[in-house]
């Protein structure tokens, strides 16, 4: 079976990806995902505040300026424990790339345009094949215009784009006044690829401890509705290579998201509840769904369920939306796929 795909310009032996968690906070993580079979890997996020920090450390150094990012020699020095995040993500990246075949994405997770952004080029230096610009932004002030920050968001495309010749994705947040009108935007000024969504760390009240309580949940299938509707609608709008995630669990998650038109399908929070093992299933799973579809590659799935370029999408998504609801209301509620209740 063929499962060979592009992505981000890049050819991946298959869809999967690996996308950012602490099994890949180690070499030895990013080559046992390598072994488990994925097609690339994506490290965890550098903040804009940890390099604003670095910039700011040395730059009162003697001898030393902020434009130092560009001028980093070729080798990283190990960095001793988290003294210094930049260089030991720098050191990760360049030993990681060099110990696997196949393509490792650096991430940038930012939301002010800024030096920071410089480091994109030092990335590419120490061997990253692309950059995903995690872009995880919440801003606190109401009175702050939605437009704004979209065109902030925009800027920080430009701003890497300009500097790094390296593919560049940027994982896009469900939550703009018009995620379609958004994704045009980004894909006009440049992006190579867009991944969709962001899953939104969400604090939460303990009434038991009286306290706020910040906890990370992995995903479930049902979340990945929201994305693999916008993928189906992006697809033939976008130049930019589309990646799915959240949602995956199992092959069959894999498969819909490919027939709603993605590239890759990025996964891991099914890697990180059943283990690296779980490459293996996912894969073999999909290769078994399309032997029995008959398919014989990728192409034959890809966007075989994405909806119609001509198509009036405004007018799709509403019709969808009245289907769906008088469906509900026809049907008994013993009927309603119902997700279990979380302990």
């Amino acid at each position: 079976m063929d499962l060979a795909t592009r992505y981000l310009g890049l050819e991946l032996r298959n869809p999967l990806v690996a996308s950012a968690s602490n099994l890949s906070n180690t070499v030895e993580g990013v080559r046992r995902l390598a072994d488990a079979g994925v097609g690339a890997v994506v490290l965890y996020s550098l903040f804009e505040e940890q390099l604003r920090q670095e910039t700011t450390e040395d730059a009162a150094r003697p001898g030393t300026g902020t434009d130092r990012f560009t001028e980093r020699l070729p080798s990283f020095p190990e960095a001793a424990g988290q003294d210094n995040e930049p260089r030991r993500y720098l050191n990760l990246l360049e030993r990681a790339a060099s110990a696997v075949d196949i393509p490792v994405i650096a991430s940038l997770n930012g939301v002010t345009p800024g030096l920071w952004t410089d480091y994109a080029t030092t990335l590419e230096q120490a061997g990253a094949a692309a950059i995903e610009l995690n872009v995880y932004d919440l801003p606190g002030d109401a009175l702050f215009p939605g437009r704004d920050i979209e065109l902030r968001h925009v800027e920080i495309l430009t701003t890497v784009k300009a500097v790094t010749k390296i593919p560049v994705a940027v994982k896009m947040s469900p939550y703009y006044s018009s995620v379609g009108e958004m994704a045009l935007r980004l894909d006009q000024v440049g992006a190579d690829g867009l991944v969709l969504f962001h899953r939104f760390i969400q604090p939460d009240i303990d009434p038991d401890t009286l306290t706020v309580t910040v906890k990370h949940s992995l995903s479930s299938p049902v979340e990945a509705r929201l994305p693999r509707t916008w993928i189906a609608l992006l697809v033939g709008r976008v130049r930019a290579s589309l990646a799915a995630t959240t949602g995956v669990d199992g092959p069959a998650d894999v498969a819909a998201y490919l027939l709603a038109g993605a590239d890759v399908v990025m996964t891991a929070s099914a890697l990180l509840r059943y283990g690296v093992e779980h490459v293996g299933v996912l894969l073999d799973g999909l290769s078994s769904w399309m032997a029995s579809k008959g398919f014989t590659s990728l192409a034959d799935v890809r966007g075989l369920l994405s909806v119609p370029a001509d198509t009036d999408r405004e007018a799709y998504e509403r019709a969808s939306y009245v289907t769906a609801l008088r469906a509900a209301n026809m049907t008994s509620p013993s009927d309603w796929t119902i997700p279990p209740i979380g302990r």
